[in-house]
């Protein structure tokens, strides 16, 4: 094991990858100086111009180009720079990549994998620090990955690229720096499996991204108090694990579910909804959900640290879940 930021293991997982696979590449905005977070340093002297591709700064024929790519046989790795900027690519995510299997019955398949980074971080305004993966969590043929940790990030991204389906891989920008054990060598985290990242009694907390972090933190600020919750990383958003959940739900008669996304018709109320209709007779109180604010993000700091959902949030509504 070797402790790295979830950074190296992202770059890691693409070096190993690409070693292991002739036909994976990437392609991007820079990615041949590292790319926009250094997920891609170094890969350039390695691999060449070739399987290191730059591209014009448009997201629409970069997603084009990784989609007849994959149509032909090989395996890219696209990275949109900022979440924000998949709206410009949409067409060939929603129309091309998540329906062409479909549509030419089987014949084609499509393991292509775009990256991007999401969330909010340094007052990068409203149109940089978006979290948009209940879009795509929406769409048929898409899967879509968010890690909260270095450990998770690197198998889940090897898993994703050895996937002979499309898959959005969503980092969230906070989590790029945080630091973890990770193993030198080739490693898969399946997609669709669910973590217990820390075990409890009281409340089921289902946490993506970012919200991992701060649930993790919550959980230890109200172990004080004698509150044990169980904290709940999907990591996979589609397909969602729901068996781990409703099983601690059972346990816990509880639950809470927490995103950095608009609350609105996010990724949560997907997992509220789900444990009210399948475990409704265990839950000794309605299902919980934080999220941010029904606006665009604000640039000024203090606004920003306002919006922002936070462990504050998730131990006042334990707290409120609790009491009653």
């Amino acid at each position: 094991m070797t402790e790295m930021t979830m950074t190296g293991a992202i770059n890691q997982a693409i070096d190993q990858e690409m070693a292991r696979d002739t036909r994976v590449f990437v392609a991007g905005e820079d990615v041949r100086v590292g790319g926009p977070f250094g997920t891609e340093a170094g890969l350039l002297d390695k691999y060449g111009p070739k399987r290191v591709v730059n591209t014009a700064i448009s997201e629409l024929a970069l997603t084009g180009l990784g989609v007849g790519a994959a149509a032909v046989g090989l395996r890219p790795i696209i990275e949109i720079m900022i979440m924000d900027f998949v709206t410009v690519a949409m067409d060939q995510i929603v129309n091309q990549m998540a329906k062409m299997k479909y549509m030419l019955g089987g014949q084609a398949t499509l393991p292509i994998v775009v990256t991007t980074h999401a969330g909010i971080d340094s007052s990068s305004a409203a149109q940089h620090s978006g979290s948009l993966e209940a879009w795509f969590c929406h769409v048929p043929g898409l899967k879509v990955v968010m890690p909260s940790n270095a450990y998770d990030a690197k198998g889940l991204l090897a898993a994703s690229i050895r996937d002979d389906n499309p898959v959005i891989f969503i980092s969230n920008k906070r989590c790029m720096q945080t630091s973890g054990d990770v193993p030198e060598g080739d490693y898969l985290v399946p997609l669709g499996v669910a973590d217990i990242k820390r075990p409890g009694k009281d409340v089921t907390l289902v946490v993506t991204g970012r919200m991992v972090l701060e649930g993790l933190e919550a959980a230890s600020e109200l172990a004080r108090e004698g509150i044990e919750v169980e904290v709940i990383d999907p990591r996979t958003l589609s397909p969602l694990d729901f068996t781990t959940i409703l099983e601690s739900v059972r346990k816990t008669n509880r639950a809470v579910v927490a995103h950095e996304a608009v609350e609105f018709c996010g990724v949560g109320a997907e997992i509220a909804a789900t444990i009210s209709d399948r475990a409704f007779d265990d839950l000794d109180a309605p299902v919980k959900r934080v999220g941010a604010p029904f606006t665009p993000v604000p640039f000024a700091p203090m606004l920003e640290d306002i919006y922002r959902p936070d462990k504050d949030a998730i131990v006042r509504t334990v707290r409120e879940l609790l009491t009653g």
